[in-house]
């Protein structure tokens, strides 16, 4: 991380931060989908079933672990104000809060999660699958959000290409898990959907321990002194980390959980329409990965320019990532256009499910476009520490407009299941003029900061 002095120079750090997080993201999503794709080759049951419990987990992962991202802000604010002797103390002390969030989840899971399927009135196997799924990943769960810590601290450090490594080595050891635990193979159990959990899990374990040897083994990490030291507990530092960490996992969870609810709103539909709608919400998850990717970038290299007082540079890197999102949603749109056939047929071989599933490709397009905007607005938001109004407009557009909407149109009209997703296209489509609107104000209100005072004194 260095200071720039031109937009090229910019332009440049700012594909070197984004590259790596980009391929790290999309082979986490990859995760997902190939425990989607595989769970599908193997029966439409085990789709549903794998459907239905990564509609449960996923909001609550990436909504937990949008509370433990809230350390980036935080260590880039540190590095861009030279205090790298206090990032040690507040990675421990992110550690330390991961290890009390693990364990709220599985209290929570072990006391709700039958409740919760039973009230699905979901087919047997596919409710036995849901379960048996949800109770393997849940043995991951303590390295994975430990992991979400220290590779927060890595990409604050500008070092997104050790977390790209540590997940080029995840993927591979997934998939060939998967391989061997789904389809029974090399005289492994035959476990099919369920395969796809218990293989989930060994992967959270092995990235996280691999974390832990480059943060404690290699540079620059060494300098930082991670974990040489024992930093005992601190309610006022956990409470500085929920302060920001709380709003960015809250606007997580409620865009990722309106999707989970409404695949389990759809659990009245039949089990085709529920493989269907999940194969595109996943394949449409993966293209998500670019937004997301430009949004944790920005707020890295927003947060080290605010930390530095440079109120202009973080400006220049919001808007130039914000317009680099939108171009590369019109390439993403084009691909959901003309190869939707094809992605389809990535996920079954049945032309009726495969049908379904070019049909809610279509409307994935919209999402795009909304996501392009609204995702890296909330990266530079981030990066300026301004949590709370993204927390209240995520929690608007998408529960209090989008779901509400798609009820409607599902119910009362002739859509049927797909008006649950122009409700979702509807909720994005506020949340980005919302969202852009936050920013603008933002940054208006530091602009007229730096007209009325020097520079250092900001």
């Amino acid at each position: 991380m260095i200071q720039t002095l031109s937009l090229r120079q910019k332009i440049n750090q700012f594909l070197h931060i984004l590259f790596p997080i980009l391929i790290t993201q999309i082979a986490l999503s990859a995760i997902t989908f190939f425990d989607t794709n595989m769970s599908g080759k193997f029966g439409t049951a085990d789709l549903a079933g794998v459907a239905i419990g990564t509609s449960l987990w996923i909001p609550i992962q990436t909504g937990l672990s949008g509370i433990l991202i809230g350390i980036t802000p935080i260590v880039s604010h540190l590095l861009g104000s030279k205090k790298d002797k206090d990032v040690a103390y507040q990675v421990m002390q992110g550690i330390w809060l991961s290890l009390i969030v693990s364990a709220l989840v599985l209290l929570i899971g072990f006391i709700l999660l039958s409740p919760i399927l039973n009230f699905m009135n979901l087919e047997n196997s596919v409710r036995d699958i849901a379960f048996r799924f949800l109770g393997a990943i849940s043995f991951g769960i303590l390295p994975l959000f430990g992991y979400t810590v220290l590779r927060s601290c890595i990409d604050a450090l500008g070092q997104t290409r050790v977390s790209m490594f540590i997940t080029l080595i995840a993927l591979p050891v997934n998939v060939g898990l998967n391989y061997l635990l789904i389809f029974g193979n090399f005289g492994f159990p035959r476990l099919g959907g369920v395969g796809a959990g218990v293989a989930s899990a060994i992967t959270y374990w092995v990235i996280f321990a691999i974390a832990l040897l480059f943060i404690y083994r290699a540079e620059p990490f060494i300098n930082l002194r991670l974990f040489r030291d024992f930093h005992p507990l601190s309610l006022r530092s956990i409470k500085e980390l929920l302060t920001i960490g709380v709003p960015i996992g809250f606007s997580i969870f409620f865009e990722t959980a309106v999707f989970s609810a409404v695949t389990l709103l759809m659990s009245r539909f039949d089990t085709m329409t529920i493989a269907a709608h999940q194969a595109a919400i996943n394949f449409a998850s993966t293209l998500y990965m670019i937004p997301l990717s430009i949004c944790m970038s920005l707020t890295i290299l927003v947060g080290f320019e605010m930390g530095s007082g440079r109120l202009k540079d973080a400006r220049q890197y919001g808007w130039l990532g914000i317009g680099l999102a939108a171009i590369l949603s019109l390439a993403t749109a084009l691909v959901l256009l003309f190869a939707g056939s094809h992605v389809a047929r990535l996920y079954s071989a049945d032309p009726q499910v495969i049908s379904l599933i070019q049909h809610f490709l279509i409307y994935a397009i919209f999402f795009q476009i909304s996501d392009a905007i609204a995702t890296p607005t909330q990266g530079v938001l981030r990066g300026y520490k301004d949590v709370n109004p993204s927390f209240i407009i995520c929690f608007v557009a998408y529960w209090i407009i989008g779901l509400p909407t798609g009820y409607v149109l599902a119910t009362y009209t002739n859509l049927g299941a797909y008006g649950y997703w122009i409700g979702l296209i509807t909720g994005l489509a506020i949340g980005a003029v919302l969202l852009l609107s936050r920013l603008i104000t933002v940054q208006r209100r530091y602009a007229a900061k730096d007209k009325t005072q020097p520079l250092q004194q900001l």
